[in-house]
């Protein structure tokens, strides 16, 4: 795929998704964080459900690192490896609240040593939060990447860093959501929507459905 059509694809899919963000409900960044660690290998529908439940009762890094594990576990059980995840976003609260305040840090080496965050997770946070032009390589947009050839590898890694480098600079900082979107919405793993895609006659991927 050359510069010009990738970055026609893009004008299409921002064009149909003006103003592209995340779906995780959130008051603050410290909530974002914790959403989004709750949302690895869950829906965000799922995530919000819980979240809803889980800040009204500890809204900030305080409150919630002051939750015992049995209570957190209880609120958050319907979403996959509660229990993992409970010990983590328990954790890293205790980790916000003792040594930043309650404020998410800005920086991904910072980010990366907070239990349940890893390179997907400070990727997001990175991009929703702070805006800077780093992609989170989902299930989504992996399959997007390979699919319609914007950025082909064998591991979420490969394609980051190919998308990071191959997005045209003005759509850098919307790529993740834009493409997460029409992952989640139009381009599913079965059964993708291709009469409703925007980008169809560009995609290099129609016909072998």
């Amino acid at each position: 795929m050359n510069a010009e059509k990738r970055a026609f694809i893009f004008s299409l899919l921002k064009k149909n998704t003006p103003n592209p963000t995340t779906e995780l409900i959130y008051k603050s960044d410290f909530q974002l964080l914790i959403a989004v660690i709750l949302s690895a290998q869950t829906t965000d529908i799922a995530v919000n459900k819980v979240t809803k439940k889980l800040f009204a009762i500890a809204p900030h890094a305080n409150a919630l690192s002051k939750l015992t594990l049995e209570a957190t576990e209880e609120i958050i059980k319907t979403i996959g490896l509660y229990k993992n995840k409970a010990k983590n976003i328990l954790k890293t609260s205790a980790i916000l609240n003792r040594d930043y305040d309650g404020q998410v840090p800005n920086n991904r080496k910072e980010l990366e040593l907070l239990p349940g965050v890893g390179r997907k997770t400070a990727n997001v946070i990175l991009n929703t939060l702070f805006k800077e032009p780093v992609i989170a390589v989902d299930t989504h947009i992996f399959r997007l990447g390979n699919r319609i050839n914007l950025a082909k590898g064998k591991t979420p890694l490969e394609v980051e860093k190919k998308l990071t480098r191959l997005t045209p600079r003005e759509y850098l900082a919307d790529a993740h959501h834009l493409l997460i979107l029409h992952g989640r919405y139009t381009c599913k793993a079965i059964k993708p929507e291709c009469q409703k895609c925007c980008i169809y006659d560009l995609c290099e991927y129609k016909g072998k459905i």
